[in-house]
């Protein structure tokens, strides 16, 4: 059977007010019905009407059975107790009652379970005392009929409250799995623009150093020794498309994948650094343990820039000066150290974000790092990178 088009239900007041005036007219009609008549005849005139009375006002209690359901208990409580001890006639005049049980236990909040069970009890010794007036196989069926139907009414709103409450929280469950499903999403965002952060300040920093550095060579020799002018520019030259390659790399991240950019760069191409380093004015010494490990991405690549940062620091900072890039392969980690014999302070580290950046690396990996002054004078990097996960 097709579901009813929401736009066709009526709103939940107009229904408990059809389902009052329903039962209203149901437990008049059906006393009228099936009462028996010297039971009416022995009523006066006033009788008569008090009897119909309490059985409209038994229904049309039912239209706000939802907003107040423990006012409207105790009302159908109240008025069948009234009802049956003034001995008025017998019939569906309990649905009422049995609605307002529903209501309550359906609707209530769990705690509330003593309301319903003073009420049964005040009900039950009302029916006991009624039962009376029967024969004794009458009343028994007609007492076990109406405490029957009022636990079923009351288990079956019961569960029905249960139901909305296990409802309930399997909403708020999902609604916390979706919550949570956003924040891990906004958070590797964040991780990646992170990344993608320091790939350009890494790439870019290094880039700048050199050529700044270069371009002063070029001013200062430009009158006293134009022929090397030609081999700056070209070292600035090598140095920017380099750059330029490094960045497309990186900002490729930001495209679909397979868009055919270059791997990212890593320990095979320490030579190179090295090199532009000593085009920048650097004595650089390269000691690489053999043999040399194939090493995870991850790790080969934030190797390669802690080297780049590293040595960045001691171009734009430490004048010039003799460096010593030392790296070693334990059976569980990566060792890097980078010491300089430079006039730099502080080697670069104190004041921008490199020497964090590089931190941030190796703790994303479970490594560590130290950067400082050395004893002797110079600055030294020393970082170390966890192996496992590797090839």
């Amino acid at each position: 059977m097709a579901a009813l088009d929401p736009r066709l239900r009526l709103p939940v007041w107009a229904q408990d007010l059809l389902l009052a005036a329903f039962v209203a007219f149901l437990q008049v009609q059906g006393t009228q019905q099936v009462g028996a008549q010297e039971a009416f005849d022995r009523l006066s005139p006033v009788g008569i009407y008090l009897h119909a009375i309490l059985l409209v006002l038994s229904g049309l209690s039912l239209a706000v059975r939802r907003r107040w359901p423990v006012p409207v208990f105790a009302f159908e409580v109240a008025t069948s107790v009234m009802y049956y001890g003034s001995g008025y006639p017998d019939g569906p005049n309990w649905i009422g009652v049995f609605v307002a049980v529903y209501t309550v236990t359906a609707y209530g909040d769990g705690r509330r379970p003593w309301i319903v069970r003073a009420g049964l009890g005040v009900l039950v010794a009302g029916w006991l005392l009624a039962a009376i007036m029967y024969p004794p196989g009458d009343g028994i069926g007609w007492l076990a009929f109406r405490i029957g139907t009022a636990i079923m009414a009351a288990v079956l709103g019961e569960s029905m409250r249960m139901r909305r409450v296990l409802a309930t929280e399997a909403q708020e469950r999902a609604e916390r799995a979706e919550r949570t499903r956003e924040e891990e999403a906004r958070r590797r965002v964040d991780a990646e623009r992170l990344h993608i952060a320091r790939e350009v300040h890494d790439t870019v920093a290094h880039a700048i150093a050199v050529i700044n550095v270069q371009a002063g060579v070029t001013a200062h020799v430009l009158d006293k020794r134009p022929e090397q002018v030609r081999e700056t520019l070209h070292t600035i030259e090598r140095t920017s498309a380099r750059a330029l390659r490094e960045l497309r790399a990186t900002l490729g991240v930001l495209r679909d994948a397979g868009d055919g950019r270059a791997p990212a760069p890593g320990l095979d191409r320490i030579e190179e650094l090295a090199g532009l380093a000593r085009e920048a004015g650097l004595d650089v010494k390269v000691e690489v343990a053999a043999p040399p490990r194939e090493l995870a991405s991850a790790v080969d690549q934030a190797a390669y820039r802690i080297l780049q940062e590293s040595i960045t620091n001691v171009i734009r900072h430490a004048g010039p000066a003799r460096v010593t890039v030392e790296v070693a392969y334990d059976p569980s980690e990566l060792r890097i150290r980078v010491t300089d014999d430079g006039s730099g302070c502080d080697g670069g580290g104190g004041a921008g974000r490199g020497i964090e950046g590089m931190r941030e690396r190796c703790a994303l990996l479970g490594g560590d790092l130290t950067a400082g002054p050395r004893s002797g004078g110079g600055f030294e990097v020393y970082a170390r990178l966890p192996l496992v996960g590797s090839a």
